[in-house]
């Protein structure tokens, strides 16, 4: 007769209706491209099935399909025909056992052999759904078996929680920050009440519509592709995170707009000196600065913090899974060892065969029907129980927040005047620090009793099961058997203790089953924590690589502009630096979050290789004496096993270089945010410049005094056409001379310059050339060096070469223009001299009782030294071919001419000969 009694062992198993439920509901978000693809997947063929069920066949790998003592197949391939498992196969267990979260549709696509899936199969698996979860509790009860997948979900909104709050708390330490400076000027008189409270309103209602903007933004993005509420995909994940950044990005530069743009508006609106205003920028920039070191800190540790939990979160599901799956493989053993003596009664005839498979049949069906009602009634206490503690930690959250709330506002309203500043963002700081770490306590502990509570509910499962079995063993051999055999109630009572005693070795064998696959999950969770080092490491390479590149472009434009001063290239440098910080900090959170989902994409084949590894590391311990076919078994498996390492790392790299690549792009764009904004702050200081500099020369000009001796000249009787016509060629013929003289002496200064480059240039080709020839003595340039060598030295003989040129040519262009300047330094002296000295015989010939206010500082200043004082902020100018000393000159002529045009229009107009050759000489010199 056919003797198939053990598959009875999973023919009462509660898993199929168990997990229907949510694999229907799973089934119903898979989309239809995935149900083709499973369409199009044969099943193993179906002879070789029955022949496995038939042979008695050793399974030297996986304890779980040995043989039983009776000779009856494996009972797995009765589960699934769709599942079929061929005797030199290595099958995929569950996390949670047979009363796990998982049934055997839902991981069909977890694939039963040893070879790790295609890249169709990972599409599918990218666009396959899985239980969208808001805390760590709802994860205990969670019956998919994307539990990873769950947990590292929670990582990413945990990260999101904790980006929304540093933003929500550089948002109020601006404004408080601002309303300091600003009262400050208020109790100065510098602003009035009403603008003060304006000022802060406006900025208060934009803030407040930029997040606005921004939730809706982000509620969107929440909203599209979600097909269903319960469920989730890695790809609509990964969707969301990547149009989040976007929005978070756009929010940032909005922000840093609105700030600048409030920032003008005050200085606008206020009647404080143009220097006390850049001061005031210049100390509010300074104080963002330190804000965004702050929360950079606590961000760092923050998200080091949130890693460590999810390491301590998985420890806890996988105490738990392991509760789980000791249930019924026990339970299994017990069945077993109940089988192999009626067998050995059987073997006796002591016992039918018919009559031992109605035995295991009623106890299997009653035993599971049992264990089922136990797991359903211990499932659903579970779920009561974490929503029972979710309501209870909501409160609890509600009622800290209202009372955090309540001491921020506290610390808010308190005044603080400008020199209190950083004791105010430090106290706010350790505020809202304290408040998070209290928050994230409340959830820890919550965490780990919600733990201990739904593992207290499984040890009273297997309590009850381990009671409910051996109660239905002991019926059977006490009550059962002495009717249905000839055997004594002695003899049944022997038969039971027989059984007790040879549970004793099964259960010590599945315990340190237990333990051994508890160390390998501890070591591999080392692995990852160490990965995860080396990942954080790297981060802040890049981070430092990037700061130190960004500030030297931007030290570089500084230094080329030359003309600011300090503080003008200081507040350029303090505003590059602060919109950098703040980027750089986003761009860690970024990469953060892209490590969570590389880690969820490649979930799947990294538990399914360790599952490898696990049942052949076991393996080798239970078996320690092989035949010749186990050994080349288990070769066979080790070479695959490292065929599967080796595409796993493979994989590993592609992605993160996907993710890279990506993370590269996005930084990029944010950098054109920031290049854009540096170029409009140095616009905008280079037109303050400008405007002062206007302002100065304007100052200077004496423009009253000018136009009194205008009316003076014009209503004087002394002054003849033919005493002006001669005054004004002297001065005409003077300048002439002196603008000569500025031209000769550039034109030197330049030929100068060009020969002292073309020296530069030769000793420096010549230093480079020796250098060259020294390499190739030491033997860089031998024969023997491989192409790659040679041009590699190639490419940076030509980069060297650029840079030399280029250096050359900067600091040729600041010498142009340092003389240049010194030139027109002098030029603009001897101008003003030659004004003041025909502006002083005017009044003399006119006989005007006005004198000249002439400046001795300036006069008798060396021109030399006042160029060496101007020499000091020019330190690196742009190259100009064109310098404006002619529009120094014109703008000087001009206001002359006119001078000259007036006084010899208004006196003897009838004399039209001397007046054609005044006006001949005044287009002359304007010309």
């Amino acid at each position: 007769q056919k003797d198939d009694s053990q598959r009875l062992l999973e023919s009462f198993s509660p898993d199929e209706k168990e997990h229907t439920l949510v694999k229907s509901k799973a089934e119903s978000y898979t989309s239809k491209e995935e149900m083709v693809l499973e369409e199009s997947e044969p099943p193993l063929n179906s002879n070789i099935a029955a022949f496995a069920l038939k042979a008695k066949v050793i399974y030297p790998i996986n304890q779980k399909f040995r043989p039983l003592a009776d000779g009856s197949s494996n009972p797995s391939l009765h589960e699934n025909p769709k599942q079929a498992v061929l005797p030199n196969q290595v099958v995929e267990t569950s996390m949670s056992g047979s009363l796990g979260s998982l049934s055997q549709g839902d991981k069909e696509d977890c694939s039963s052999s040893t070879s790790i899936q295609s890249t169709t199969s990972d599409d599918r698996f990218q666009a396959r759904a899985f239980l969208k979860v808001a805390s760590f509790p709802e994860v205990l009860t969670c019956e998919s078996f994307d539990v990873k997948l769950c947990l590292c979900s929670l990582t990413l909104k945990d990260l999101m929680l904790l980006d929304t709050e540093l933003r929500k708390e550089k948002h109020v330490m601006f404004i408080q920050i601002f309303k300091i400076y600003l009262t400050d000027f208020h109790r100065k008189k510098k602003i009035t009440d009403g603008l003060l409270k304006k000022i802060l309103l406006n900025q208060e209602n934009d803030f407040e519509e930029l997040q606005k903007q921004l939730d809706s933004r982000l509620q969107n993005t929440e909203m599209s592709g979600a097909h269903n509420s319960e469920f989730q995909t890695l790809e609509d994940l990964e969707r969301r995170e990547r149009e989040y950044s976007e929005h978070i990005i756009d929010n940032m530069e909005a922000f840093w707009k609105q700030t600048d743009k409030a920032q003008q508006d005050f200085l606008d609106q206020s009647k404080c000196s143009s220097a006390k205003a850049t001061k005031m920028m210049m100390d509010l920039t300074e104080k963002m600065i330190a804000v965004e070191s702050l929360l950079s800190e606590s961000q760092d540790l923050q998200a080091m913090d949130i890693q460590e939990r999810l390491f301590n979160w998985e420890l806890m599901v996988k105490m738990i899974d392991s509760l789980k799956s000791s249930i019924p493989e026990e339970c299994k053993g017990r069945l077993n060892t109940v089988s192999n003596i009626l067998d050995h009664l059987t073997v006796k005839n002591n016992l039918s065969v018919r009559q031992k498979e109605e035995l295991l049949t009623d106890l299997h069906k009653a035993f599971w029907e049992q264990l089922a009602h136990y797991s359903n009634e211990c499932m659903q206490q579970s779920k009561d129980l974490i929503l029972k503690r979710l309501e209870c930690r909501a409160k609890k959250k509600e009622e800290f927040k209202r009372r955090q709330e309540a001491e921020q506002e506290s610390l808010l309203s308190k005044t603080f005047l400008t020199e209190d500043v950083h004791n105010f963002l430090k106290a706010y700081h350790e505020l809202i620090e304290k408040h998070w770490q209290a928050q994230w306590d409340l959830e820890e502990e919550d965490d780990c009793e919600s733990t201990e509570a739904v593992t207290d509910l499984y040890k009273e499962l297997y309590s009850k099961a381990s009671h409910a079995l051996a109660e239905l063993v002991t019926e059977l051999f006490l009550q059962t058997l002495p009717v249905v055999t000839s055997l004594s109630v002695r003899e049944c009572e022997l038969l039971k203790e027989e059984w007790q005693e040879n549970l004793v070795p099964q259960l010590e064998k599945w315990e340190n089953h237990r333990q051994r696959r508890w160390k390998l999950f501890q070591e591999q969770l080392l692995q990852e924590k160490e990965l995860w080092i080396t990942e954080y490491a790297l981060s802040a390479v890049m981070q430092k690589h990037l700061s130190e590149k960004q500030e030297k472009i931007i030290q570089g434009v500084v230094s080329r502009l030359g003309c600011l001063s300090d503080e003008s290239v200081s507040y350029i440098l303090q505003k590059h630096q602060l919109l950098l910080c703040s980027v750089l900090r986003r761009f860690t959170f970024r990469r953060v979050g892209m490590a969570a989902l590389a880690r969820m994409r490649l979930s799947r084949k990294k538990s399914s290789l360790q599952e490898l590894r696990e049942q052949h590391t076991l393996q080798k311990g239970f078996s320690l004496c092989q035949d010749e076919d186990q050994w080349q078994l288990q070769k066979a498996v080790e070479s695959h096993i490292r065929e599967e390492e080796e595409k796993l790392e493979e994989e590993t790299q592609e992605t993160n270089l996907e993710f890279h690549q990506q993370l590269v792009t996005e930084i990029q764009e944010a950098l054109q945010f920031l290049q854009q904004h540096t170029e409009q702050v140095i616009g905008q200081t280079l037109l303050q410049y400008a405007r002062g500099e206007a302002e100065k020369k304007s100052s200077d000009d004496g423009q009253d005094f000018k136009e009194r001796l205008v009316e003076s000249a014009v209503e004087s009787v002394y002054g003849t056409s033919n005493n002006i016509n001669r005054l004004v060629q002297n001065y005409y013929q003077q300048l002439g001379k002196i603008t000569e003289g500025y031209e000769g002496k550039k034109l030197q200064h330049l030929k100068s310059l060009q020969a002292e480059r073309n020296e530069r240039i030769r000793l420096k080709n010549k230093e480079n050339e020796l250098a060259l020839k020294e390499k190739h003595t030491k033997g860089l340039l031998s024969v023997s060096s491989t192409v790659h060598q040679r041009v590699v030295l190639q490419q940076n003989k030509i980069l060297a070469q650029f840079e030399l040129q280029q250096q050359i040519r900067l600091e040729s262009l600041k010498q142009k223009l340092l003389g240049l300047h010194r030139l027109g330094t002098d030029l603009e002296n001897q101008l003003r001299e030659a004004e003041q000295d025909f502006m002083s015989e005017l009044a003399v010939l006119t006989r005007v009782p006005l004198t000249v206010k002439k400046k001795p500082s300036k006069r008798s200043k060396p021109a030399g030294e006042k160029a060496n004082s101007k020499k000091q902020t020019f330190q690196s100018p742009e190259p100009a071919e064109k310098d404006d000393s002619h529009g120094n000159i014109q703008k000087s002529h001009g206001i002359t001419s006119g001078l000259c045009r007036e006084m010899s229009q208004s006196s003897h107009e009838g004399e039209t000969e001397p007046r054609k050759n005044s006006k001949m000489l005044e287009k002359k010199g304007s010309r």
